[in-house]
């Protein structure tokens, strides 16, 4: 039986969705590395991650979801313990060399005013420092990044359809599952709750040490894949099988939105304040 509603239009979300969560981790790990740091991120944020994206997991499984989404899964489970690796791997690398992990507010501004210093403490040969930079830049970053993510998924819908192109998919049995819906309106819960820990860590930390692409990448995987799920059908079982993971996704979406904004609104700031030092400066 062949799928209802526009099927070739939810295969090319769901690629599209892949690619940007095939790397969605991939600019926080970075980011870490560089700073030799993972105190930009929250403990809470990334362990009840794991915990939703095992449950998630689980849930796929009992479900009998696509393999697409069990192998993310476990991709995302993976992921989860290698940022918290990071995390305490950099703490004790601290600590052996007596580097507190923080520096404070007045030690932070001077390292944005002077492109020569670190905004996080360390040995200073392997340090990625974050400044304050042009916005045009940083939008052209921006654009192509994302460019190039959806290229790919756009890439991989195309060579998915052309290997389909003989073999018409069917449309797998969906079952609503009890276990499964329960797994997945947990992992929904928790994919929210995350969010809060990291939202309050920035309150003190401006989003230092915070990649804003992990939640670019996060926004854009969200949103592509609960659409992908509306466009293979609006029919009232396939919208109940798939519900904890249509809410979890669309929700999410909302709180990124708001790290985004806490994000660009501690840059905003931080230029003022240059701005207002230059200025002393020059009346000085």
């Amino acid at each position: 039986m062949a799928y209802d509603g526009n099927q070739e239009l939810s295969n090319f979300l769901g690629w599209v969705s892949i690619a940007c969560w095939l790397v969605v981790y991939s600019p926080q790990i970075i980011e870490n590395y560089q700073l030799q740091s993972g105190e930009g991120l929250s403990v809470s944020f990334v362990l009840i991650w794991l915990v939703g994206d095992l449950c998630n997991l689980s849930g796929a499984l009992l479900a009998g979801l696509l393999p697409t989404i069990i192998i993310l899964g476990v991709y995302y489970s993976s992921c989860d313990a290698i940022l918290l690796a990071q995390i305490y791997y950099y703490r004790w690398k601290r600590a052996r060399r007596g580097v507190p992990l923080l520096v404070s507010e007045d030690a932070r501004m001077s390292a944005l005013y002077d492109e020569a210093s670190p905004l996080l403490p360390g040995d200073g040969h392997s340090e990625g420092l974050p400044k304050i930079k042009d916005a045009r830049r940083e939008t052209l970053k921006f654009v192509t990044s994302m460019l190039f993510v959806f290229g790919v998924g756009v890439a991989a819908w195309a060579v998915d359809r052309h290997l389909h192109k003989e073999v018409p998919r069917s449309k797998p049995v969906e079952v609503v599952e009890w276990r499964s819906q329960v797994l997945g309106w947990i992992s929904a819960a928790l994919f929210l709750g995350a969010r809060v820990p990291q939202i309050v860590k920035n309150l003190s930390t401006r989003c230092e040490g915070l990649s804003p692409f992990l939640f670019v990448y996060s926004i854009s995987g969200n949103t592509t894949y609960f659409l992908s799920i509306l466009a293979a059908s609006l029919d009232p079982r396939h919208i109940l099988v798939n519900a904890p993971w249509i809410a979890g996704s669309a929700l999410t979406v909302f709180l990124d939105l708001f790290v985004l904004y806490q994000f660009f609104y501690y840059r905003r700031e931080d230029a003022k304040k240059i701005r207002l030092q230059e200025q002393s400066e020059v009346a000085d």
